[in-house]
Formats: C-alpha cells, sequence, structure tokens
C-alpha cells in the first residue's frame, strides 16, 4: 500500500509538469520547476521499491520533452504574424484544420468507444485483461492530442515563418523549425510519459509478472495504431483531394499558381497540409514510437524469464524506456543547432538540418553505450557457467544497426527524390515527351529505390539479431531486433521536427503567394518549401523503416502473447481440444515453459501448412486493396473538388465578363481580380472546397481503417494462429516493399516539377512542366495517402492479432477443425 501511495504521488506530479507544459501550450514556464523538483524527489524514493535507477530517464526525458515543446511553442508565438491580410489567411487555414479534426475526432472516438466495450466483453470471458479496455482509449486520446497539438504550432507557424523570412532566411528556417520541433517533442513526451505512468502504477500493484505486465501494456498500442490510420488515411484524402483540384484544374487548366489566391481550392491545400502532413504524421510516428519500446520491453521480459534472470530481468525489461528518455534528451541538445546563413544554397539549408540529426545520433550512440552498461553489467550475476549470457554491448551493437539503418533508409530516400540528384532529374528530362514518359519514369525510379532501404533492413536485422545473441536464445535474438527499432527512432524529437517542418514551409509560401509578400520573401520561402519536400520524404523513408523493425517486433510478440493465452487454456480447460493436443505432443510439460520452436511445431507453422500460405496471400493482399481503397478514395474526393473549381471558375469569369473585361484580360487569368461578386456570394468560395475535403476525408477514411481490424480477427478465427503468422509475414514484406515505392516514386514527381518550377528545361507554365505537374498529381496519393499509411496498417494488424490472440487460441482450432484444416 505504501508503494502504491508514492507511485500516485510520482504519477501526480508527472501529470502535473506534462499538463503544465505539454497540454496547455499557454502558461508561464516558472510554474513548471516547483512540480518538476518534487517529482524528482518522488522519483529517488521510487527506485527504492525495485525499478531500476535508470529507468527514470524515461519520464524524466518525457517531461522535458514537454517543456521544451512548451518554450519552442511560445517562442514561436512571440513572433509577428505579419500583415492584416496575412493574418486573415493564416486564420482561414487555422479554422479549416479545427473544423475537420473536431469532426474527425467524433469518428475515431465512436470506434475506439465501440472497440473498448468489445475488449471488456473478452476481458469478462477471460480472453483479455481488464485494463486493455482502459489502456486503449488513453493510448488514441493521447495520439489525438500530440496530432492536436502539432496542428495548432503550424497553422500558428506558417505565416510567422514567412514574416520573419523578411528579415533572413535564418529567421524564416528558425521559426518552422523550432514549431515543428514542437510535435516531435509532443510525440515522445506524451507517448513516454503514457509509457512510464503505466509501468510504474502496474509495477507497484504488484499483481503482475514481468511478462504479464509488459504483455497488457503492449495491447493499449492498438488505442495508438487505430488513431494512427484514421488520422493518416482521412488526413492524406483531405490534402489529396485539394491537392489535385489546385493541380490540375487551377495550375493545368486555368494557368492560376495553386497557391494564388484566385485558386478556389489553395485553402483547402494548405489545410490538407496540416491535418495530412502534421497531425496525420505524428499520429503515425507516435504509434510507432510507442509500439516499438513496448514491443522490446515484452521481449525482453519473456527473454528474461526463459534465461531466469530473476531480478535482473527488471533491468532488461528498463533498457528500451530508458533509451528513449535519453534519446530526448539527446535531440532536444541537438535541435537548439540547427541554423543557416542568409543566401543559403539548398544543400547548405539540407546540411543545417541533417547537421541537428547526426548530433543527436552521435551523442545517442555514445552515451547509450554507458547507459546499457550501467543498467546491464551485473545482469549475469548468479546465472550457471554454461547458461546464455546477456551482453551488453551486443544489445548496443543492436541499438547502433537499427540507429545506422535509419540514416541510411533516409539518405537513400534523399538521393531518389532530391532534385540535386540525377533519378528525379531523370525523370524531369521524361517531360520532353510528355506526361506518359513522366510517370513510366517515376514508376521506375520508385520500384528501383526500393533496393537501399530493403537491403539496409535485412542487414539491420540480422546485425541486431546476431549480436543481441539470436545464436543462443531466439527471444534475446529477437529482443535485440526490438530495441534496434528503438535505436532507429531515438531521435525521433528532431527527425520528426525535419518532417513536420515541411508543411509549415509550404503553407508560409502559400501565405507569402496569397498576400503578394516581396518575390524575395516568396523567393526564401520556396526554399524552405524545397527542403521540405526533401525532409518530408525522408520521414517518410524512416517511418516506414521503424515500422518494418517493429512489425518485426510485434510479430515475436504475438508468439509470446499466444504462448500466454494457450497457457491460461491447458490449465483452465483440460478437456479442450488444444490442451488434449498439447498433452499428446508434449505431454506433461508446461507452456509457460515452452520454447518459440515449441510453439511453431504445436501450431505446424511451415510454409507447406496451407492455413500459413493463405495467411500469407491474404497479408498480400490486404497491402493492394487498402492501397486500392484510398487511391480510389482520393480519386471520388479530388473529383468531386475539380468539378468544384471549375464550375466556381466559370462563374468567375461570367462576373468578370459583367463587370466589363475583355475576352483577352479574362484570357489571362494573372490579369483576374483577386475577388469577384457574384450570386450574392464573394468568390472564389473557399470554405466549399473546405467542405468537399472534409466530407470526402470522413466518408473515405472508415471502411479501410475498420477492414484493418475486423480482417485479423477474421483470419484468427478461419485460419487460427497458423494463419495469422502467415497474413503478418505477407503484409510485413509487401506493405514495406510498396510504402517505399509509392513514397519514393511520389517524392521523386513532387521535385521533378520542382525542379522545373526552378528554371529547368524551360521552367513554369511551360508544356514541360505541365507534364511534371501531371505526374506529381499521380504521386499525390502515393507519397501521401497510401504509401504512408501502409506502415500503420502492417503495424495494426500485428497489434490486432495480439490483442485477440485469445480468440485465435481459443476458437481457432475449433473451427479449424470444423472446416477439416486440423
Amino acid at each position: 500500500m505504501q508503494a502504491f501511495k508514492m507511485t500516485g504521488r510520482v504519477l501526480a506530479s508527472l501529470a502535473a509538469v506534462a499538463g503544465s507544459a505539454g497540454l496547455a501550450l499557454a502558461q508561464d514556464p516558472s510554474e513548471v520547476n516547483e512540480t518538476l523538483n518534487e517529482a524528482q524527489q518522488q522519483v529517488a524514493a521510487a527506485a527504492e521499491a525495485g525499478i531500476p535507477a535508470l529507468w527514470f530517464l524515461a519520464p524524466v526525458g518525457a517531461v522535458l520533452a514537454l517543456i521544451t515543446a512548451f518554450m519552442f511553442y511560445r517562442s514561436v508565438v512571440s513572433h509577428s504574424e505579419g500583415t492584416d491580410e496575412m493574418i486573415r489567411i493564416a486564420q482561414a487555414v487555422r479554422e479549416g484544420a479545427y473544423a475537420y479534426l473536431g469532426r474527425q475526432a467524433k469518428v475515431v472516438y465512436a470506434v475506439v468507444a465501440a472497440l473498448a466495450v468489445v475488449l471488456l466483453m473478452m476481458a469478462f470471458g477471460g480472453m483479455q485483461a481488464k485494463l486493455t479496455a482502459l489502456g486503449v482509449p488513453v493510448a488514441s486520446v493521447l495520439s489525438g492530442i500530440c496530432g492536436y497539438l502539432g496542428m495548432k504550432t503550424a497553422t500558428n507557424a506558417s505565416a510567422r515563418t514567412a514574416n520573419a523570412c523578411k528579415e533572413s532566411l535564418n529567421a524564416g528556417l528558425k521559426v518552422a523549425f523550432r514549431a515543428g520541433a514542437v510535435m516531435g517533442l509532443c510525440v515522445t513526451g506524451l507517448a513516454l510519459l503514457d509509457i512510464s505512468v503505466w509501468f510504474i502504477v502496474l509495477n507497484a500493484i504488484g499483481e503482475f509478472t514481468l511478462v504479464e505486465l509488459t504483455t497488457v501494456t503492449l495491447s493499449f498500442a492498438m488505442g495508438a495504431s487505430l488513431q494512427a490510420l484514421f488520422a493518416r488515411v482521412g488526413g492524406g484524402i483531405y490534402t489529396k483531394a485539394a491537392d489535385v483540384g489546385a493541380d490540375l484544374v487551377g495550375k493545368v487548366e486555368a494557368g492560376i499558381p495553386e497557391d494564388d489566391a484566385r485558386n478556389p481550392a489553395t485553402i483547402a491545400d494548405n489545410v490538407g497540409d496540416n491535418v495530412g502532413d502534421v497531425a496525420g504524421m505524428g499520429a503515425d510516428l507516435y504509434e510507432s514510437y510507442y509500439g516499438s519500446i513496448l514491443a522490446s520491453a515484452a521481449l525482453a521480459a519473456a527473454a528474461a524469464y526463459g534465461l531466469d534472470l530473476a531480478q535482473g530481468g527488471m533491468n532488461l525489461v528498463a533498457a528500451p524506456a530508458a533509451l528513449a528518455g535519453l534519446g530526448i534528451l539527446c535531440a532536444i541538445v541537438a535541435v537548439f543547432t540547427v541554423k543557416t546563413k542568409e543566401n543559403a544554397t539548398m544543400k547548405q539549408l539540407l546540411h543545417a538540418l541533417h547537421g541537428g540529426v547526426y548530433l543527436a545520433s552521435v551523442l545517442f550512440i555514445i552515451c547509450a553505450g554507458g547507459l546499457l552498461y550501467l543498467l546491464l553489467k551485473d545482469i549475469n550475476v548468479g546465472l550457471p557457467e554454461d547458461a546464455t549470457q546477456v551482453c551488453w554491448w551486443g544489445l548496443w551493437i543492436s541499438i547502433a544497426a537499427g540507429l545506422i539503418a535509419g540514416l541510411v533508409i533516409a539518405y537513400g530516400t534523399e538521393y531518389y527524390t532530391s532534385y540535386e540528384h540525377a533519378p528525379t532529374q531523370r525523370i524531369s528530362k521524361q517531360a520532353e515527351t510528355g506526361p506518359a514518359t513522366v510517370i513510366i519514369s517515376g514508376i521506375a525510379e520508385g520500384m528501383i529505390s526500393t533496393w537501399i532501404p530493403l537491403i539496409t533492413t535485412v542487414v539491420a536485422i540480422l546485425v541486431a539479431f546476431v549480436a543481441a545473441g539470436g545464436g543462443d536464445n531466439f527471444l534475446l535474438g529477437v529482443f535485440g531486433v526490438g530495441v534496434a527499432a528503438v535505436g532507429m527512432l531515438s531521435t525521433l524529437a528532431i527527425t520528426l521536427a525535419t518532417d513536420a517542418y515541411g508543411p509549415i514551409a509550404d503553407n508560409a509560401g502559400g501565405n507569402a503567394e496569397m498576400t503578394h509578400q516581396d518575390p524575395s520573401v516568396r523567393e526564401k520561402t520556396d526554399m524552405l518549401d524545397s527542403l521540405g519536400n526533401t525532409t518530408a520524404a525522408t520521414g517518410k523513408g524512416f517511418a516506414i523503416g521503424s515500422a518494418a523493425l517493429t512489425a518485426l517486433a510485434l510479430l515475436a510478440a504475438y508468439i509470446i502473447t499466444v504462448k500466454v493465452q494457450l497457457g491460461d487454456l491447458v490449465s483452465n480447460a483440460p478437456e479442450s481440444a488444444s490442451a488434449v493436443k498439447w498433452t499428446e505432443m508434449f505431454g506433461n510439460a508446461s507452456v509457460t515453459d515452452a520454447s518459440v520452436p515449441d510453439l511453431l511445431e504445436f501450431y505446424n507453422v511451415t510454409l507447406v501448412n496451407p492455413q500459413v500460405l493463405g495467411g500469407l496471400f491474404i497479408g498480400v493482399m490486404l497491402v493492394m486493396v487498402f492501397c486500392a481503397m484510398t487511391m480510389n478514395a482520393v480519386g471520388r474526393a479530388a473529383f468531386a473538388m475539380m468539378g468544384e473549381c471549375r464550375r466556381q471558375f466559370g462563374i468567375m469569369k461570367a462576373a468578370f465578363k459583367k463587370s466589363g473585361m475583355t475576352d483577352e484580360q479574362i484570357g489571362d487569368p494573372l490579369a483576374w481580380p483577386y475577388e469577384v461578386e457574384a450570386e450574392g456570394k464573394t468568390f472564389p468560395d473557399y470554405a466549399a472546397c473546405v467542405s468537399i475535403s472534409t466530407g470526402g476525408a470522413l466518408k473515405e477514411m472508415v471502411v479501410p481503417s475498420l477492414m484493418a481490424v475486423i480482417v485479423p480477427i477474421l483470419v484468427g478465427l478461419i485460419l487460427g494462429v497458423p494463419g495469422v503468422m502467415g497474413m503478418l509475414a505477407g503484409a510485413l514484406v509487401c506493405g514495406f516493399a510498396v510504402a517505399i515505392f509509392m513514397a519514393n516514386a511520389g517524392g521523386a514527381w513532387d521535385n521533378a516539377k520542382k525542379w522545373i518550377e526552378a528554371g529547368a528545361l524551360g521552367g513554369k507554365g511551360s508544356e514541360n512542366h505541365k507534364a511534371t505537374v501531371v505526374g506529381d498529381t499521380v504521386g499525390d496519393p502515393f507519397k501521401d495517402t497510401s504509401g504512408p499509411s501502409l506502415n500503420i496498417l502492417i503495424k495494426l494488424i500485428s497489434i490486432v492479432s495480439v490483442v485477440f490472440a485469445g480468440v485465435a487460441v481459443k476458437f481457432g482450432s475449433q473451427i479449424a477443425s470444423m472446416i477439416g484444416l486440423g
């Protein structure tokens, strides 16, 4: 009871700090100091309860992330938004973004509430822990809060970035990047705080073993994954419907730039950048970060139990969260170093952002070695000499492998998507023979670009597995893969900042264009925007790479969960078919003591098992159908958007004619007035386009998202555990490759257009430019809807499988027997 009271005080202190620093984003930082001191005292007391002192790097790092996010937010909003017109445009974008997120939240939380009821029913049926019904909604809400905070900062930063560019390029970069850093810090801070709170509470209650504790908390990741998929799919459909309308009708048909105030879709396009590329990306990486830490902890607990590490098991379980906290501290240091000089080139701007990421990575690698040594140096004490040993430096190599793999994947993505390099320039040159060859070339470059991340991931997995001791103990090896994912995401606070910075710079350029700023301002915002396209592409590659490692860790975690559920079934229902089969195969051996090969043998998980093969095909089918559904959703919403833009242009031209403009004047769109009264309204009517994007996104996001929840449950019921494992493997391998292809092809098409807009091959308005605009339009749903949503899909179906493992174990074998499969 005393431990529980002490835990409550720790949680109260941490929650107070989080509330002051991260969630309000609107109070005096001095209010945090007293609470932080109290939290530090309670943390020291909690260490006496058995939790390693170094683990408290996790909650301390989380709190510091939220405090720093608050400081950066205050710094951003301290800058002026500029002229009244700049403020008006920024406010229109802000209101549209808030309206969409509010309506999206109603849909998402209705689904989450229904899911919580299902989980509670499963809990009373003995197939799930009761806490899952609480942890899943909490994770979903916190993920949504991250998206809201990031979007709030981004929409407040766009006009301020444009206005800061009047002063200097460095001033604009600083505002945009620190606004992006708020997103990165909120994601890492809230995710790690959530994990820390649950770990302290459940450890203090003392009713759970380490394996049970980590397995229960792993199931909470389903809430974050579900929130992320809705946010990514909905935001992606929203932004691409607006973007396609602005591009094809505005640029190609009417000859009006997409950011021109006379383009009806321009506000919807700017809103879409925020709800898709800020809120959506934030929710995406929140669940990657959250899931990788929880999956690694579950694998650590299983490995510790198998190795009989006793108290040392707590140290092994504490490592992923402690490493994540350390990564936050390193990222915070690196964020302050990002700056550039006036008149910087694109290469120098990219070097400035990369410099911050590389600094954080180097600091983390060095400090992680020291942390693992201090945490694990005595972990093997008491073990027999011939027992498998945990090697701290082997795990350090695993972490380094993950982090280096992330940087290599980011470099490969940059090479194939930046117009500074040959692949994107080759796509641009294909415009000389029309849009068809631009599309063919983009598809080819996207396909060949997959070799770097795929080979890199294979090498990282093998290095992490072997270095961690996988040759001696399988679970220790997959724990190494899990901490490799944690290593890859360790500096997420700054890598996500470079990603979220992109749409802020894009909106800044739009604001400068719509408010007719001096050409020098637009020139600076264009440089920041082009840089943002590259960093956004590398961010997507980074997210997809981390998804592959996390999904592999989740696959191993699924086996552990099946083991727990099977153990309960065998002990509680000895007459069941599974219990009888276990006794026939292994006699009186305990399921709890079974090895992974034993479980695979029990379920006949081999490639010649039709259940496994069927699952593999279903996993691939999920990827393909999901991509088709989301791309068709963009197409339908874009069709409505294009029709609305054409309707408004027709009304505007008629009004221009009525006001006395000649046909020759009307034929030059850049000579049009910025506003015109017609039919009792002011045109362009931005609100109508915002409404189309909002309605289309909310309508179209539901079915693909629910499919990712329902299909794994059905596969578990019909094909059982072998079918689920096949499905997870098929979706992981296919989804990873397709996601990389789509993200890189889309990014390359976008920057091929940007290269021509920068003056190459005839520049803006040329036939070559129009051909690359078509290519960019094809790439829009590739890179911003379907591609980035796939990494969430493969993790969501993994975590759904973990949460509903009890259903597959209890009923899967029975149904398989009924249909003659086992």
